[in-house]
């Protein structure tokens, strides 16, 4: 949902959400719903601790929260036409299509950076508006100050449903913002990373890609707070399958103050997303055992395996590219894609 700019409008008032913590005491019956969440994520962060290279499957569960989370926006681009994209820029048809496709790639670009720049820079509002600018470079809302916190009043719905608060209270409500992240926490730590995902939505600091810095920022701390090997769990999938009540819920929170309905829809999503990334764990392990079994089989040379694991990085092959990347001729190069063929990997 793409915020609309009020400007000179006759809104005369916007939602300043309470800062963090909420005065809400923790639900007993919540308890069980907690303790199966954080068995599942602790389920997959072990299963993912012990595979051979992590990077084999992170890279191609980053390429999926990508494309779900640029797909809650409504930007909505299919796998491998996005694949297919980042290799030749060419084969988008109208700009619309290439806006999209620039979307999806900055968000995982995001994604990959958010990661290199914790090591310079705390969790911070400077952080955040360092991935907002990766992610509005060059794509629909780049006018909307890519990196820079808004200056007007934005309106989330048509008509509007929801009215974030004023610019000259942003100042004070990202300062509380950016003061709890580093504050000590009242509740466990995944459930402290929803409550900091609903305060940053409703806060909605920029123009434009509020709901895709929040989510990118939840990867990310739900990794860091709940002490993952690495950055295994991505909701976007889960809330855009049930992106009304995703909606919904972040509503009920300002409207209603319903804490335990928000924390109890995600600590679910958390159940679900778990479970459904440990089983493609699984299938990207055993399908890259099974690439490199054929290779082995067919005879095939080391650069033949080197060629497989890069598709599980980048999942399109092109000769010409091939041909600069190992460093072989153009025949060479053709051949290791038409022997990959043959053995039924491409």
């Amino acid at each position: 949902m793409h915020p609309t700019i009020a400007g000179g409008t006759d809104i005369t008032h916007g939602f300043l959400p309470t800062p963090l913590p909420p005065d809400w005491q923790w639900p007993e019956d919540l308890w069980p719903l907690l303790v199966d969440a954080r068995s599942a994520l602790a389920k997959l962060d072990g299963i993912g601790e012990h595979l051979p290279s992590p990077e084999l499957v992170l890279r191609p569960l980053q390429r999926r929260e990508a494309q779900k989370s640029s797909q809650l926006e409504g930007t909505i681009t299919k796998p491998e036409q996005q694949a297919l994209f980042e290799i030749d820029p060419d084969i988008a048809e109208s700009d619309e299509d290439v806006n999209a496709f620039r979307e999806v790639k900055n968000y995982a670009r995001a994604l990959e950076q958010s990661r290199e720049l914790r090591s310079e820079l705390p969790l911070s509002l400077r952080f955040i508006k360092r991935l907002h600018e990766t992610l509005m470079t060059g794509v629909r809302g780049q006018d909307k100050r890519p990196g820079r916190f808004r200056e007007q009043q934005n309106l989330i719905g048509r008509p509007p449903r929801y009215v974030p608060p004023p610019p000259g209270r942003l100042t004070e409500a990202l300062g509380q913002f950016e003061q709890y992240l580093h504050a000590e926490k009242n509740y466990d730590p995944l459930v402290e990373a929803f409550l900091v995902h609903y305060q940053f939505e409703a806060i909605h600091p920029f123009a434009d890609g509020n709901g895709r810095v929040g989510r990118l920022l939840l990867a990310l701390i739900i990794e860091e707070w709940c002490d993952l090997s690495e950055q295994w769990l991505y909701m976007s999938d889960f809330f855009d399958r049930n992106r009304d009540e995703y909606i919904d819920r972040l509503y009920g929170v300002s409207s209603e103050g319903d804490w335990k309905g928000w924390i109890s829809f995600c600590l679910n999503g958390v159940i679900e997303q778990s479970r459904d990334t440990q089983l493609r764990c699984e299938y990207l392990v055993d399908l890259h055992r099974d690439f490199h079994d054929r290779v082995k089989d067919s005879g095939g040379s080391i650069r033949l395996s080197q060629i497989v694991d890069d598709l599980f990085t980048v999942p399109v092959v092109v000769p010409a590219n091939l041909k600069d990347k190992l460093d072989v001729s153009y025949p060479t190069a053709r051949s290791d894609v038409d022997k990959l063929e043959e053995i039924g990997i491409l």
